[in-house]
Parts: C-alpha cells; structure tokens; sequence
C-alpha cells in the first residue's frame, strides 16, 4: 500500500478543527497532524466573554476537545503550544518551535492548510503593557482572575467599541463593574450604520455603561487611561478591543500573497498563490458576493464551513468556494442587533446606487402580549455598478430589537443568496402565529416597500438626505399630540385623517416660488412610515408631485440625530 499524503494543519479552533476531522471522516488512513500555538486546540471562543461575564459557568464549558481526546476519537496527532516559524515551500517542510520547551524541530508535508487565525492589535501608547486583550483561553482566565479581585463600582475601560468590546462591556457591568467604552471612530460598531448602532448605544447607556466616541486612548497608567482629547479617565483594568490583525507573519515570510493587512490571498478552490497550500478562518480573505473582491469576514460559521469544504478539496472532490455575505448577530442587554451584506455606508463610499427601506414592525403581532419594535433597515440597488444591472437585487440588512431579530436576519441572508430580489421578499411563505409573529410578517413588510419602490409607487428619502432635496415642505401626518412631543424642525402638521378636507391648504404651502405652475417638493412622515405611505398615495392621486416619503419616519429620523452627537 502507499504511503498516505501527510496533511498538515497550522491553526485548530473552527477552521482548523472542522478541516481535521472531516478530513479524517474522508479519509481513515490519511496522516494528519495538527499545530496549534496557544495551549488549547479546541474550544468555544465566541462563548469567552460570557465566562468572564459568570454568564457560563464552569471553565470546562468552553473546552470542546483536547489533543487526547481528538486522537483517540479521530487519530489525529496534535501539537498545542507549537508555533510555526517558517514554511520552506521548495523543501514542502515547516520550522516548528515548542513554546514549552524551545526545541525547535522540521515537519513536512505534502498538503498544508494555514488557519492561524488573527492577533489583537496592540495600541503603541505608553504603558500598553499594563492593558488584557482577548482572543484565546489564556487571555480569557487572566481577565477572569483580574475581574474576580475587583470590587463593584471599580472603574473598567475598554478600549475598543467593536463586537468584542461591546460583549466585555456588557460581561463586566452584569459583574457590577462600572465600565467606561471608548472608540475612536465616529460610533461604536463601526460594520453598522449610524442609525442602528445608536440604539445599541442608548442600549449601553440605559444600562450604566458609559460610551466615548470620537476618542482614543494615548496612554495607559497604573490606574489610568489618557485619552486623545485630554480625559483622563480612572481605570483599574484596561481591556483592548482594537481589534484584530491577520496572524499570518511566516506566511508572508515565504512569499505567500496577502493583502496589506497581511490576510492570505486565495482562490475559488481555498488555494494561496502556492497550490499546495490552502488558507481559511480569520487569516483569509474570501470574495465578495457584490464584486468578488477579496475580503476578510472573520465569523465561526463560515471558517467550519469552509474547513469541511477544504477537506473535500484534499480528498479529491470538485468544490468551489461560496461567496462572503458577512452575516453575524450579537446580544446586547437582551438586544439583538444583526446585519448581513453591506452597510450604506459602504455603498455611498463605493458609489454603488442603492435605496434604503426603513421600518419598525413589531416582532409579533401587537395584540398578543410582549410585542416589541424591531428596527430594520433594507438596502436595494437601484442602478448600475460595475457593467451589472443591481436595480431591486437586495445589498444588505440591518435589525436591532428584543426578539425575532435573528430570525428576519436569517430570512433575508438566505434570500440574498438564492438570488431573491428585494420586492420578492413579499411572496415569501413564513411561519405565523400570534406569538411568533404577524400575518404580514416584517420581512414581508420590506418586500411590500421594495415592490412599491419598484413599480414607482413610492419615492423615498432617508433620515440623512432630506437635506438634499432643495425648499421641501416637511409634512407631518402623525396626530397634534404626536406632533407637540416633537418633530423635523420647520415641519407643518396635517394629520393624515384630516389631510383630505386641507388639501388647500397643503396646495399653499406647496405654491412656486419661481413662477406660476411650479410647486415645491413635499416631503411627508409619520412615525415609522406607514401613514406616510397613505398620504404620499393620496396627494400624488391628487396631483402633488414630487412627493417622499420618509423611509422609517420620524422615529428613524430621531435615531439618525442621535448618532450624530
């Protein structure tokens, strides 16, 4: 019999492991061997914040598999604590060190899958050394032992206001720390757009987290932080969030393509630029499915999902590699926020034409006790971009609220993906009952929006751009108490049951000023959009135009506000 290929994995966790195993399941007589470079080769990460937090209790709950166990169940020979220091690609052979005990010896190999995951970006300010970050079980336990030697009300920052410094943020208050966010871009959660991360921030601060944006840390003291506008803030633990680099060093080292970022460059078949050697996990960058450009998305499911693919590949099967849509949800103080695509942010920056549909439906139906407003955001291509036709094809999803938000995220990623267009969001069959959800469930709700957008029976203006329709009239169809609890500055208030007898009125208000058959543009909202809708419908049956309607409506409009202090 030959010898079989011996199949070397640099990088355990999700990545790593789901090629190991599945390559094993594929092939019992292949030689596999698996390197991993911190102490644990298999374990829970996105579950690590939580066991600081004392939301998971018990260590032993994040450790999935040891090299004991993972040899006996699957023969697989793995190596922790092993750093890999140089790929000799002509020699197919890897430098190895024992980080316990500083041999070094050679390993080759004849297949070799990189996932080495990523590193947390170190902030160069003085006094750096004194700051925890967190990426594996090591990092974890030293958090939990400082934690568990604080008093409540000690003082906490965390420097960083992205995924994983909003989970330690929430994990240390629930400890009774008093904890302090700071970010140095605009807002937290900089993959969403403004409007959205705005309620996960009034979410932190009803809960006693403080948020700085705008701001960085520049130093670090022995029970302090200096920020870059001069604060100094009171800090006996410092927490970075910065977030997280590529930890792909050797790799480059032998002549791999990475990206500037250092993430490995690879094909539709998971190949680096050496066809012997595949990449997945956090280190890799995958394409694009708007332009197919290479891009790093460093979510679990798509790394355990790539490693079996990968796994295939080495056991001969035809495989190619999916698209990368970025779906991810997070917890925060029972919020649920989830996107999936692009965020307009990223369209405006790319010029790719696009509307967005707004809208705060109720995760179930309103008369069954509970209910709660979901905020979703919808984005639609509307044009052309890059030779391809985008009109209706759905660019990206946003939803924060209490329930259901993973579930309508769901929905409309698996859309995107089977090609559905955004207005065929309305023909989609879901599952209804009145605790569960609505007749016209909220997914369906922006497919209605999108097919009026479609077929052109609607125009819609998104809380950022009123600005740039020129001497709007700003109607506000919500009732006189509505009204009087606030409103778009300069707006008139016509409610939508009384528009029909002051249709005359709106006529005045809407009268030229440039000569005679000119009317000025009119822009009406409601609370989220709904009357607005009806109203836009009855003044363009009679005769109005143009006329919007405020995508999301005065609750949106207040959201975007929010983001912008």
């Amino acid at each position: 019999m030959a010898e079989s290929l011996h199949t070397v994995i640099v990088g355990g966790v999700a990545g790593g492991m789901s090629t190991a195993t599945r390559l094993r399941r594929r092939d019992e007589h292949a030689r596999i061997t698996v390197l991993e470079k911190s102490g644990h080769v298999s374990f829970a990460n996105c579950g690590l914040p939580y066991y600081i937090g004392g939301v998971i209790e018990g260590r032993e709950k994040l450790l999935l598999q040891t090299p004991a166990s993972l040899h006996e169940r699957f023969r697989l020979d793995v190596h922790v604590n092993t750093e890999v220091t140089a790929i000799d690609r002509e020699a197919h052979a890897l430098d190895v060190t024992d980080l316990t005990t500083g041999a070094s010896r050679r390993i080759r190999y004849d297949r070799l899958v990189l996932s080495p995951g990523a590193s947390p970006v170190e902030l160069p300010v003085p006094g750096i050394g004194r700051a925890l970050s967190l990426r594996t079980v090591e990092d974890t336990d030293r958090i939990h032992d400082a934690v568990a030697g604080l008093a409540p009300g000690v003082p906490v920052v965390i420097a960083g206001g992205g995924f994983i410094g909003i989970e330690v943020a929430e994990n240390l208050a629930h400890r009774g720390l008093k904890v302090t966010v700071v970010e140095y871009g605009p807002q937290i959660m900089g993959p969403l757009d403004p409007e959205i991360a705005a309620v996960v921030e009034q979410r932190l601060v009803d809960r006693g987290v403080r948020v700085l944006t705008g701001t960085g840390v520049t130093a670090v003291g022995e029970d302090s932080v200096t920020l870059s506008d001069g604060t100094d803030l009171p800090a006996d633990l410092v927490i970075t969030a910065a977030g997280v680099r590529p930890a792909t060093g050797f790799a480059a080292d032998a002549g791999l393509e990475v990206l500037a970022d250092g993430a490995l460059v690879v094909d539709r078949t998971w190949r680096t630029s050496d066809p012997d050697i595949f990449a997945v996990g956090d280190a890799t960058a995958t394409p694009d499915f708007l332009t197919g450009d290479p891009v790093v998305v460093p979510l679990a499911q798509t790394a355990n999902r790539d490693g079996r693919l990968v796994a295939d590949i080495i056991a001969g099967d035809e495989v190619t590699l999916p698209a990368t849509y970025g779906t991810s949800v997070m917890g925060v103080f029972g919020l649920q926020v989830a996107s999936t695509g692009w965020s307009e942010k990223r369209l405006v920056a790319a010029g790719v034409p696009h509307q967005a549909i707004a809208t705060h439906p109720a995760d179930h139906a309103g008369y069954y006790p509970g209910a709660a407003t979901l905020s979703m955001k919808l984005l639609v291509g509307t044009g052309d971009f890059r030779g391809e036709d985008l009109r209706d094809r759905i660019l990206g999803a946003q939803v924060v609220g209490g329930h259901g938000v993973d579930k309508r995220i769901d929905i409309i990623a698996t859309a995107m993906q089977s090609g559905r267009r955004a207005s065929e969001l309305l023909d989609l069959e879901l599952a209804y009952a009145p605790q569960f959800g609505s007749a016209k469930d909220p997914v369906n709700m922006l497919g209605y929006v999108a097919d009026n957008l479609r077929t052109g029976r609607t125009d819609l203006v998104t809380w950022s751009s009123i600005g740039d329709i020129p001497d709007a009239v700003l109607l506000d169809v919500r009732s006189p108490a509505e009204f009087a609890g606030g409103s778009l500055p300069g707006a008139v208030n016509v409610p939508l049951d009384d528009l029909r007898d002051r249709l005359a009125e709106v006529r005045d208000l809407c009268a030229g000023t440039s000569g005679a058959g000119t009317q000025r543009p009119l822009v009406v909202f409601c609370q989220v959009g709904q009357r607005g809708h009806v109203a836009e419908s009855l003044l363009r049956g009679e005769g109005f135009g143009p006329v919007y309607n405020l995508t999301g409506g005065y609750r949106t409009w207040c959201d975007g506000q929010s983001s912008l202090h």
